[in-house]
């Protein structure tokens, strides 16, 4: 049969638009199966803005964001993209995760789905094995009866003997192993297990967001928006070379996320800034000053007697929705970021964070330079030696965080990074055992003097004695603390020997510091006399 000329261009036209419909119904079902991506993530401290992209065809009408988490700011939507598309109204739908079917499994479902089958095949494997071990066992003469099988050669005992140990010990041997293998699947399974019950259990939602557009040809659809929840904190490691007396700091991070979401290879940031603090500053009003009118009884006693204005519903909903983000559990401690102006850390390779509360610990970069390697003591507070190093506070924003400490490549404890008010920053890296510090017996007398003595004194007098057994010549600081008056009717005289070199150490009056070298198995006394006047008949407050 043969179709009509005419006919042909119509028939063509058809086939076309029949293909096209399908090809455009086939990538709209796709994108409602594959969703989206994420691509990036920009975690802040309590916070996080996820991106998500999304590849739709030509002629797309619609693109639908599906299996996002419940807690997402509904206000913080922002969908972008190319010229090629017009992006309209956008929609969001909140359901139960059970009830989705593109949200029913996930990544977590398909790592239990590989666990379980490698459990069954080790199981299958085990069964196996049992069926083999019973034969054997038929074999030994164990079976009696019609179906008893025929006895052994006895020329072929030995051997038969020999071939039956040989498979039995394999059996067994092999059935302990896939014990041991099936116990560690357990284990792997267990938190899997667990994670999936607590974000897939019963009255888990999940949210879907559907971006009207027109699309003229194939193009990425962006999303972002901001969950509640997610956070980092700096963490840092100190690298001391006692040789080179060179100092490396790593600065590091510790990321955790529970968003119900998993972050699989994406691009990191790390800011330290915090979004949903106030962006104005509080202004003050005016002080009104006047005369208050004298109370009135009647007016009072009807105010007291009326009953208190019943609550608004959007105030009531504020506060629960106030005390349900009270309730929330933060990841970390934010407080450390409060000083600090934003900086933003970029992670160079793809990272993964479960969404488990999982910390992960990222490397932010390092710092290194020369320090000043000194041996300090506070001896009368404790007559043991430290040693510190000295050196230029790095520059860019270094909050505060938890600090392990390497001294000659052994962990010697851990501290805390504080960065410091002044330009100098100082590192201590445990005790310094070969340094040998003496607290002479202290002397405190107390007698009158002055005019017809009216007035008291008291003399103290300390005296500390640092020996130095290293192999090598050393920088000793020596701390002390001298009497400070905060009364003019109590006079303070202090003497020194040696004059120590900073009479107000790190700004605070009366924190003395003795700076000087020792060579190797030299010692060194310093010592401090007080004489403190006071009214005879006062009592000295000691604080």
């Amino acid at each position: 049969m043969h179709t009509p000329f005419s006919a042909r261009p119509l028939l063509r036209a058809t086939a076309v638009a029949a293909l096209w419909l399908a090809a455009g119904a086939g990538a709209h079902a796709q994108l409602q199966a594959d969703a989206s991506r994420i691509t990036q993530v920009k975690v802040y401290p309590g916070s996080a803005t996820v991106e998500r992209v999304a590849r739709v065809a030509a002629g797309s009408r619609s693109v639908t964001f599906a299996c996002l988490p419940a807690g997402l700011d509904v206000q913080s939507l922002q969908v972008s993209a190319g010229a090629a598309v017009r992006v309209g109204e956008t929609s969001v739908l909140s359901e139960a995760r059970e009830l989705s079917a593109n949200c029913a499994t996930s990544a977590l479902d398909g790592r239990i789905r590989e666990l379980e089958d490698r459990k069954a095949a080790l199981q299958a494997e085990t069964d196996a094995l049992g069926m083999v071990t019973g034969y054997l066992k038929g074999l030994s003469g164990g079976e009696s009866g019609p179906g008893a099988r025929a006895p052994i050669d006895a020329r072929n005992l030995t051997a038969v003997t020999e071939a039956m140990r040989r498979s039995g010990q394999d059996a067994l041997l092999k059935q302990h192993q896939i014990q041991r293998q099936q116990t560690d699947l357990d284990r792997q399974l267990k938190p899997l297990l667990a994670e999936r019950g607590r974000t897939q259990g019963q009255g888990a939602q999940v949210t879907a967001v559907t971006v009207t557009l027109a699309a003229s040809a194939d193009a990425d659809v962006k999303l972002s928006y901001q969950v509640n929840g997610p956070g980092w904190t700096p963490s840092y490691r100190a690298l001391l070379d006692t040789t080179t007396r060179k100092v490396r700091i790593e600065r590091q991070a510790l990321v955790a996320q529970a968003t119900g979401e998993d972050w699989r290879g994406v691009k990191l940031v790390l800011s330290t800034g915090q979004p949903r603090r106030e962006t104005t500053g509080r202004t003050p009003g005016a002080w009104r000053i006047g005369i208050e009118p004298p109370p009135r009884a009647n007016a009072e006693s009807a105010y007291m007697a009326a009953p208190m204005p019943a609550a608004a519903p959007a105030a009531i909903a504020a506060d629960r929705k106030m005390a349900m983000e009270r309730a929330r559990e933060p990841l970390f401690d934010v407080s450390v970021f409060d000083n600090s102006f934003a900086t933003e850390f970029a992670v160079p390779q793809s990272i993964d964070v479960p969404s488990n509360g999982q910390r992960v610990t990222l490397a932010l970069g390092q710092h290194e330079d020369t320090a000043q390697l000194a041996a300090r003591t506070s001896p009368r507070v404790d007559p043991s030696a430290f040693l510190v190093a000295e050196m230029t506070q790095p520059s860019g924003v270094w909050p505060a965080g938890p600090m392990q400490l390497y001294r000659d490549g052994n962990f010697v404890g851990q501290g805390r990074w504080n960065a410091p008010s002044d330009a100098k920053l100082t590192l201590s890296f445990g005790r310094d055992e070969l340094v040998r510090v003496q607290v002479e017996p202290e002397r405190d007398n107390q007698g009158s003097g002055g005019f017809v003595g009216s007035r008291a004194e008291r003399q103290v007098q300390r005296a500390y004695v640092v020996e130095n057994r290293h192999r090598t010549p050393i920088a000793v600081q020596v701390l002390e603390a001298a009497p400070v008056s905060v009364d003019e009717q109590v006079r303070v005289t202090t003497r020194f020997a040696p004059q120590p070199a900073d009479q107000a150490w790190n700004k605070q009056p009366g924190l003395a510091m003795w700076r000087f070298d020792l060579d190797a198995g030299q010692t060194a006394r310093v010592s401090a006399d007080y004489t403190i006047g006071y009214p005879k008949d006062a009592r000295l407050q000691m604080r």
